[in-house]
């Protein structure tokens, strides 16, 4: 979240983490040279000895992807070894682009991977990076079948350590207070997540020059380091390494990753470039993205942009047509899906930020997005659409209305700033939305009530009828108990 409305959280900036310096496994003999000793500058990527690599799976519009970035030399693809149908097969992974500049000095790489496969291996002989990541060169793939689901999600969100540029603003102690790191690797090996849904903002370093942790991101250090790829690296791929190797991913656009003026690299255009749906060469940002509609077996992800939704968090309805389009969009590949759907959105459609004592007295985001829901042919949501993931405001918070409305969920509490959140028993009757509905139920997990959030990220398991939810903090224990989702499409809502 760019423009915050509440207090910065001093003591979630502050807690303790991970130090992000610490060491990477040992890699495994084939994939290059042995990471350095705790406490040693690693050479920047894209620097001697050849540059460094980074491999990872993705659900797509298009698929299950395998993507590679490499700032090595070569500019050559790898290939990636899996079983399927019984039989062994190795792909080579396409080239997407090319070292372009010194925000872009990677060559990108892809491959699709049928559902089903199994055991995909990067083959040694094919990486000419000096290092990879993961290490041992193995990916996951989904683990269900077209008539299944994932049975385990891992959702985080707002990620990145804030380095705002501005020196009266304070920036995060990367080194020692921001816990992405911590949170990742406890999610990977306490969740065990069969897949994981980032809800948006990962770039967050806005100006390097002010981070604590250079020594052991080369590369991103200085303002104009920023949005490149070695900022890419710091404030995403190299904290998240472990649960990247533990589960596929669905990455939403966050606010943070906006187009500049020129709409030329920039956030928006490392996003395009790395993240994005559909992978460009060119470092174009759009202002808009299409929706991207996302199969996981039985359950679908939609995916809308909302990057763009209410900029300056001050109520604007501009641009309420162009999602109105969109959620249309939605809808109708809600219509077809074959089973659950959830809506994934960075800016979410019904958060309360704060409540008052007195009747109405609620301020909740966003209204752009709740009138495109309300202006669309059917007025709301498909009632296939099961729950809405959201992030940008940093707490973990459950919504419900008991009715046709679907539960938004907001877990913006992964790693920057916390903010406040509101009582809920402030919040629980009173009326938000288009049309307005009462609140049935409000869960917002803070350190007080009113008071500031608690890192963590959200744990969703499907128990063969319906799902259930957990909050967890940063050590990946339990944030009170667990919340089943109703199989009613008219009293839609989570029973804690």
């Amino acid at each position: 979240m760019r423009h915050r409305i509440v207090a910065l959280a001093a003591a979630g900036v502050l807690a303790a983490a991970v130090p992000a310096g610490a060491a990477s496994p040992e890699p495994t003999p084939g994939y290059g040279d042995t990471p350095p000793p705790p406490g040693t500058t690693t050479p920047p990527p894209g620097s001697a000895p050849d540059g460094e690599a980074w491999a990872w799976t993705q659900l797509t519009s298009d698929g299950t992807r395998i993507r590679y970035v490499s700032t090595d030399s070569s500019q050559t693809c790898p290939s990636v070894r899996y079983t399927y149908g019984g039989s062994q097969h190795t792909d080579p992974l396409s080239r997407i682009s090319t070292p372009m500049g010194s925000q872009f000095p990677t060559t990108v790489c892809e491959a699709g991977v049928r559902l089903t496969a199994s055991g995909a291996t990067l083959v040694p002989a094919t990486v000419q990076a000096a290092r990879l990541h993961p290490s041992t060169g193995r990916l996951p793939l989904p683990n269900w079948t077209p008539g299944t689901r994932p049975a385990r999600i891992g959702v985080i969100g707002d990620t990145g350590c804030e380095l705002p540029v501005p020196a009266d603003e304070p920036a995060q102690n990367c080194a020692n207070g921001w816990p992405f790191r911590q949170i990742a690797d406890n999610a990977a090996a306490r969740t065990q997540p069969d897949l994981v849904v980032h809800v948006g903002d990962y770039l967050y370093r806005e100006n390097p020059a002010r981070a604590n942790d250079k020594a052991v991101n080369p590369g991103c250090t200085t303002l104009a380091d920023r949005a490149g790829w070695a900022c890419v690296v710091a404030d995403f791929f190299r904290p998240a390494e472990r649960l990247l190797a533990e589960a596929p991913v669905v990455l939403a656009r966050g606010n943070h990753e906006d187009c500049n003026a020129s709409q030329q690299g920039g956030a928006g255009g490392a996003w395009f470039r790395y993240l994005a749906d559909e992978l460009r060469s060119n470092g174009t940002c759009s202002l808009f993205s299409q929706p991207a509609v996302i199969r996981a077996g039985a359950l679908t992800l939609a995916s809308v942009d909302s990057s763009l939704a209410d900029r300056d968090d001050d109520g604007s309805r501009a641009n309420q047509a162009a999602y109105t389009a969109q959620f249309n969009t939605v809808n109708q590949a809600a219509a077809q899906a074959p089973g659950d759907v959830f809506v994934v959105t960075h800016k979410p459609l019904w958060t309360v930020k704060a409540a008052g004592q007195t009747p109405g007295a609620v301020t909740w985001a966003t209204h752009v997005l709740d009138g495109a829901v309300a202006d669309t042919s059917l007025h709301h949501l498909h009632d296939k659409v099961r729950m809405v993931l959201s992030g940008h405001f940093h707490f973990a918070q459950k919504l419900d209305f008991d009715s046709t409305r679907p539960p938004q969920l907001t877990l913006g509490n992964s790693g920057g700033p916390l903010d406040n959140g509101p009582v809920d028993g402030n919040v629980e009757l009173q009326s938000i939305g288009t049309p307005p509905q009462q609140v049935h139920q409000a869960v917002t997990k803070l350190l007080t009530p009113g008071g500031p959030g608690i890192f963590g990220y959200g744990d969703l398991r499907h128990d063969g009828t319906t799902w259930n939810l957990v909050f967890r903090d940063r050590d990946g224990d339990r944030l009170g108990g667990s919340c089943r989702l109703s199989t009613s499409t008219d009293h839609r809502n989570f029973v804690c």
